[in-house]
């Protein structure tokens, strides 16, 4: 048992590193569509407006267009028909040139993956060219800050499985676990890395949308002009949540058993994991496609499923186990066993309508770099499964002998290898999930 246990860790750290390194670079969500006048016409003179529409309703303050360097004003076009597609901007006279080029950058509403290219017209014009007229590129996102954001958000991504799957995972199966100092320190740890990444998060995530560098993430106003979008609204609610839920984890240090078995506690608990879950989904690409209101709900399941798997297989591996008492492993492991085969069920469903909602087609399945990460992902997935159906097995055939024997150590080792097996390769699950986080659909 004890080399394929190991066979399977390596394969598990080969597929992580194989995520970081070969993960595919974000594409834009909001593109431009078109531009008035359009792009290589040759103008008779410089125009006073030019107005570009993109694909989707953009904000003002996440639209930035520069010319030689200066940053041009851009304001809505007259009239309600565009439903904030378009924008005008204003252009100065550019005189002696033969050349106009406007560079664009855009920020996606929903996630703040940003955009950018290059407008450039022709001037009628016999002048010789003016210096800095010559062809201009597009600024393009930093690999370094894509890689901190998608590093930041696997490590929320485990601290909210910790956490919620966790208390859960007490306050169903295991109230008694509320006194062990392991799974108090689990728990604990869990928190702080959860609000500290929904604090740095926002900011990677803001330095990523403007195309700037690891120094901008730190910058007061890099957060203080994602604040003033969507992105950055639902990245402060997220935070408040962490807050909230020191509250809970303080309750339950301090009253222990007694506070896991209370109603109030865990109407309490529940609130706040819903609201860490919902404000965690809501930085992913749920929300597009035809049914967005689809996507949104298959999330919220999607999040939940996982994290009562993790956080309940994490609390099993290092909690319960360790202690071998029987009357804990007869309560907790079958128990679980029934819990991970709803999550398990949950998250297949949930993953399917959120893989038809994002990627939209089979063929983008196989042609996008998005759908090949989301391949990989089910991939590893499966074998999870594999691992997990022999783990329940084993719950099925010699549990009882390992509560007879009092959980010898030699009883339960098998056990104790493929949870650790199926803990290692779920971790590698939520590192493909937040690179696919980071990284736009393409259609």
């Amino acid at each position: 048992m004890r080399p394929r246990v190991r066979s399977l860790c390596a394969a598990a750290l080969t597929a992580l590193v194989a995520l970081l390194l070969f993960a595919p670079a974000a594409s834009a969500h909001t593109e431009l569509e078109s531009s008035s006048p359009k792009a290589g016409t040759r103008l008779a003179h410089t125009p006073a407006t030019v107005r570009l529409t993109f694909s989707e309703p953009v904000d003002l303050p996440d639209v930035r267009i520069t010319s030689d360097g200066r940053q041009l004003a851009v304001s809505r076009p007259e009239g309600g028909d565009h439903q904030g597609n378009a924008v005008d901007v204003a252009v100065p006279e550019a005189a002696g040139q033969t050349r106009l080029s406007l560079v664009w950058q855009v920020r996606d509403m929903e996630d703040g993956h940003p955009t950018s290219g290059t407008l450039s017209f022709p001037l009628a014009t016999k002048a010789k060219d003016a210096p800095g007229t010559g062809t201009t590129v597009a600024p393009t996102p930093s690999a370094g800050v894509r890689t901190a954001w998608a590093a930041v958000r696997w490590a929320g991504y485990l601290a909210l499985a910790l956490y919620v799957g966790g208390l859960a995972f007490l306050a169903l199966l295991w109230p008694q676990g509320a006194h062990d100092r392991r799974t108090r320190r689990i728990l604990t740890l869990a928190w702080a890395g959860g609000l500290a990444a929904s604090v740095v998060a926002p900011g990677l995530q803001g330095a990523y949308g403007a195309m700037g560098g690891l120094g901008d993430a730190f910058r007061v106003a890099t957060y203080r002009d994602l604040l003033g979008t969507e992105v950055g609204i639902v990245a402060a609610c997220r935070v408040l949540m962490w807050v909230l839920a020191a509250v809970v984890i303080a309750a339950l240090l301090q009253g222990g058993e007694r506070a896991a078995r209370s109603p109030g506690w865990r109407v309490g608990t529940l609130a706040v994991a819903l609201g860490l879950t919902r404000t965690t989904g809501m930085a992913g690409h749920n929300s597009e496609g035809t049914h967005p209101g689809w996507g949104e709900v298959a999330d919220l399941v999607h999040l939940l499923g996982v994290s009562l798997w993790l956080g309940g297989l994490t609390l099993l591996l290092l909690g319960v186990l360790p202690r071998r008492v029987p009357e804990e492993l007869s309560a907790a492991v079958s128990g679980y066993s029934t819990l991970a085969f709803v999550s398990v069920t949950a998250i297949a469903v949930a993953g399917t309508v959120l893989a038809w909602q994002i990627v939209g087609s089979v063929g983008a399945l196989f042609h996008t770099g998005y759908g090949r990460l989301l391949l990989l992902k089910l991939a590893v997935l499966a074998a999870v499964l594999l691992i997990a159906q022999g783990s329940r097995s084993w719950v099925r055939t010699r549990l009882d002998i390992a509560v007879l024997l009092r959980g010898d150590r030699a009883t339960v080792r098998p056990f104790v290898y493929s949870v650790t097996a199926e803990t290692g390769l779920v971790l590698v699950v939520l590192a493909a999930t937040s690179l696919l986080v980071t990284s736009a659909p393409g259609r």
